[in-house]
C-alpha cells in the first residue's frame, strides 16, 4: 500500500494517524515557528502572479522576475528582513521552486546590497528609504573578470581626494570589469555596492564597499559602462559586464565600520591590521548569502521530489500480464533512486537548519566562534548545493521526457542549481579552505561522536530495532540473507563510523603533507588536498546524519520517529558504503558487516518506498504550485490533450 499520494488536500493521508504523522514530519522539517518564519513565503506559491510564463522571451521573463520582486516587496519591512537570517533564508526556500531569477534578484537586493548597508556605519546623507521601498533596486559588484576566487586581488580602485572630500571610482583594465552583476536596464533604476581598493595618497588600505547610483530610467549615468553578457541557460537574469571611468562619488559613498574609517583629511583608522581581514569584513554578507544558496537548493529539491514521486505513482506502464498496467513506482529500478534522494533531502533539510541556527547564534565578538560558524556555513552550502544537483538530475531522469519540459518545474532548476554551486564562493574553493583549516588546526567537536572500537570478533544475531522503531522493522529481509552485525542497526554506531572515516582521511592528508618534499608549499598542499577534500565530504555527511538523527529523537509521533530513523539508516549506510576499505583496514568494520551493507541498504529502501507519498506531503508544498506542474497531478495527460482531436468525436455508424 502506498501511503499518501498527495492529490487534493482532502484526499491526503485519509486516516487520522497518518495526518498526525505527516503533520509531525512537517513540524520537524520547518520548526515550531513554521507559520511565523515560512508562512508568508509559502503562500507565494498559491499566487498565480508568481507563476512563470514559459512561452515568454528571455527579456520578457527577466522583466517578469523584476515585477515579482516589486510585488514581493509590498508590505515587507525590507531592512528588518535583511537583518533576519531565518526569514531571509526561508524566503529563498519558497521562491526557488517558483522563479529562479527572482530568487537571484531578491538575494542580491535584500542580502548582499541592503544587508551590506545595514551592517556598516549609518550616515545621515545615506538613507535606506528608497532601497527599502525598492524605488531603486540594489545590486552587488565584487567579482571581476580576472578575479573570482582570488577576490582579495581586485583591481577596481577608489582614490580619495581630501581637498574636495570625494572618491574617484575607476576600472584600470579589462580584467577589472565587474563580472555578471544584474546591472542591465530591466527592473528600473539601480544602485550598487561596489568592492574597490581604497587608495589615499600612496597608501593602499585594502578593499572596501562603496555605494554607487548606477543610473535611472534613461540609462547608466556618465562614467558607468554597462555591457550585456551572452544569455546563459536557465532562468534569465540581466547579467552584464560593468566598469567605471573616473566616476566621482561623495564622501558618504564609503561603507565604513570598525574595520576601516576615513577622516575628512584622509587619515585612516582600522581595528584590523590585515587588509585581507578588512576585505572579508566588508563582504561579510556573503556568509549569509551561502545559507541563502543552501536554502534555494533545498527548496527546489523538495519540489522536484514531490513532483517526481507523484508522477511515479500516476504514470502507468505495462504489467507482467497482458492487459494489466501498474504504476512505474512499483519498479525498484524507478523508486530506489528517488527513495535515496528523499533520505538525502531530509538530511539536507536538517543540516541547513543546523547551520542557520549556528550562524544566527554565533558570538560576533569571538573571532574563533565566528570562524567556526563560517566554516560550518561553507561546508553546508557546498554539500547541500552539490546534493541538490544530484537530486534534481535523478528527478529529471525518473520523469523521462516530461522532465525536460520547463512547465513541469524540474529541468530549469537543474540548470539554475549550477549558479548556487558557484555563487557566494565556488564550492570547491570553499571546501579547500575548510579542509586546510581543519587539517592545520584540527577541531574538537562540542559533542564528538564516539570513535568505534576496533572490531575483534563478529557479533552475529538479530539486529535490534533502532530507537523509535517498533517490532517488524526488519520486515522484507530475505530469509537467506546473512544476519549483519547488530552494530549496523544502531544509529550511534553508524554515526561513529562516519566520524572514524573523517578522522582517517584527515590523518592521511596530514601524513602526505608531512612527507611531501620540503620547500614547495603548493606541492605539499597538492599532496594532501585530495584526502582533505574527502574528509570534508565525510564531515558534511556526518553532520547531516547527526542533524537528521536529532530530528528523529525529537519526534513526538512514533510513526514519524520510525520514518526518520529509517531515513537516517538509509542515508548513513549508503555513505558508509563508500568508505568500507579504510574502515575495514582499520578494524572498524569486519568482513561480514561489509558484506551485509548492500542488503541493509535494500531493506531500508523497501521499508521506505511505500511511505514516499507521506514523506513528500510533509514538505507542505502548496497544492496550487504542484497543480501548475502537469505531471504532479493524476490527470496529467489532459494537460497535453487536444479537445478538438478526432479521438473525441463520436464513432461514425
Amino acid at each position: 500500500m502506498i501511503t499518501s499520494l498527495g492529490g487534493p488536500p482532502a484526499a491526503r493521508s485519509a486516516d487520522t494517524a497518518g495526518r498526525g504523522t505527516t503533520a509531525e514530519l512537517t513540524r520537524l522539517l520547518f520548526g515550531e515557528d513554521r507559520e511565523e518564519v515560512h508562512g508568508r513565503w509559502r503562500r507565494l506559491g498559491t499566487d498565480p502572479r508568481f507563476r512563470p510564463r514559459h512561452d515568454a522571451s528571455a527579456a520578457e521573463q527577466t522583466e517578469d522576475s523584476y515585477r515579482r520582486l516589486h510585488l514581493l516587496n509590498e508590505g515587507v519591512d525590507a531592512t528588518a528582513l535583511a537583518r533576519d537570517p531565518y526569514g531571509l533564508t526561508a524566503l529563498h526556500e519558497w521562491t526557488g521552486p517558483l522563479d529562479g531569477a527572482l530568487t537571484v534578484l531578491m538575494g542580491i537586493h535584500y542580502n548582499l546590497f541592503l544587508g551590506s548597508l545595514v551592517d556598516h556605519d549609518p550616515h545621515p546623507k545615506r538613507t535606506l528609504d528608497e532601497y527599502a521601498a525598492m524605488d531603486r533596486v540594489g545590486t552587488f559588484l565584487c567579482t571581476e573578470l580576472g578575479h573570482g576566487n582570488d577576490a582579495a586581488a581586485l583591481e577596481t580602485v577608489a582614490r580619495y581626494d581630501p581637498d574636495d572630500r570625494t572618491f574617484t571610482l575607476h576600472t584600470p583594465s579589462a580584467a577589472a570589469q565587474k563580472f555578471m552583476p544584474n546591472t542591465g536596464p530591466a527592473g528600473g533604476p539601480k544602485s550598487a555596492v561596489v568592492a574597490a581598493r581604497l587608495l589615499v595618497g600612496g597608501a593602499d588600505h585594502g578593499i572596501f564597499l562603496f555605494l554607487v547610483p548606477l543610473g535611472d530610467e534613461a540609462g547608466p549615468r556618465p562614467g558607468v559602462i554597462v555591457r550585456p553578457l551572452p544569455l546563459r541557460p536557465g532562468s534569465p537574469v540581466d547579467h552584464c559586464l560593468t566598469s567605471f571611468d573616473e566616476l566621482v562619488l561623495p564622501q558618504e559613498a564609503l561603507l565604513g565600520g570598525d574595520h576601516g574609517r576615513l577622516a575628512d583629511d584622509g587619515t585612516f583608522h582600522s581595528a584590523l591590521g590585515s587588509r585581507r581581514k578588512r576585505f572579508l569584513t566588508s563582504i561579510g554578507r556573503v556568509t549569509l548569502g551561502k545559507l541563502c544558496m543552501s536554502a534555494s537548493a533545498l527548496g527546489v529539491s523538495r519540489a522536484a521530489l514531490a513532483t517526481a514521486v507523484r508522477y511515479g505513482h500516476h504514470r502507468q506502464v505495462a504489467g507482467a500480464r497482458p492487459g494489466v498496467r501498474t504504476p512505474v513506482w512499483s519498479h525498484r529500478s524507478h523508486h530506489g533512486p528517488l527513495v535515496e534522494a528523499l533520505a538525502t533531502t531530509y538530511a539536507m533539510n536538517a543540516l541547513h537548519r543546523t547551520a542557520v541556527d549556528r550562524w544566527a547564534g554565533h558570538d560576533r565578538t569571538d573571532p574563533a566562534d565566528v570562524a567556526d560558524a563560517q566554516r560550518l556555513v561553507a561546508v553546508t552550502k557546498g554539500w547541500t548545493t552539490w546534493q541538490a544537483r544530484a537530486v534534481l538530475t535523478e528527478c529529471r531522469e525518473r520523469c523521462g521526457a516530461q522532465g525536460l519540459l520547463p512547465v513541469n518545474g524540474i529541468v530549469t532548476a537543474t540548470i539554475d542549481i549550477e549558479g548556487t554551486i558557484t555563487a557566494e564562493g565556488d564550492n570547491l574553493a570553499l571546501w579547500a579552505k575548510a579542509g586546510a583549516e581543519l587539517l592545520l588546526a584540527p577541531d574538537v567537536d562540542p559533542a564528538p561522536d564516539a570513535a568505534p572500537a576496533p572490531h575483534t570478533a563478529p557479533a552475529r544475531g538479530v539486529v535490534p530495532a533502532p530507537a523509535g522503531q517498533g517490532p517488524g522493522w526488519e520486515a522484507g529481509r530475505g530469509a537467506d540473507s546473512a544476519a549483519p552485525s547488530r552494530r549496523l542497526g544502531e544509529p550511534g554506531f553508524l554515526q561513529s563510523l562516519l566520524r572514524a572515516a573523517e578522522d582517517q582521511y584527515f590523518a592521511r592528508a596530514r601524513t602526505r603533507m608531512r612527507t611531501a618534499p620540503p620547500g614547495d608549499s603548493l606541492r605539499r598542499w597538492n599532496a594532501a588536498v585530495p584526502f582533505a577534500l574527502t574528509a570534508v565530504t565525510v564531515r558534511a555527511e556526518r553532520l547531516a546524519g547527526a542533524a537528521l538523527l536529532d530530528l528523529a529523537q525529537q519526534a513526538a509521533d512514533p510513526a514519524a520517529a520510525a520514518l526518520l530513523h529509517d531515513l537516517h539508516r538509509l542515508f548513513a549506510l549508503r555513505r558508509i558504503s563508500a568508505h568500507t576499505g579504510p574502515l575495514l583496514a582499520a578494524g572498524r568494520l569486519d568482513g561480514g558487516e561489509v558484506a551485509a551493507l548492500p542488503d541493509l541498504v535494500e531493506q531500508s529502501i523497501a521499508r521506505l518506498a511505500d511511505h514516499a507519498g507521506r514523506l513528500v506531503d510533509a514538505f507542505d508544498l502548496p497544492e496550487e504550485l504542484l497543480a501548475a506542474r502537469p505531471i504532479a497531478t493524476p490527470d496529467y495527460q489532459q494537460a497535453f490533450d487536444d479537445p478538438d482531436a478526432h479521438w473525441h468525436r463520436a464513432p461514425v455508424g
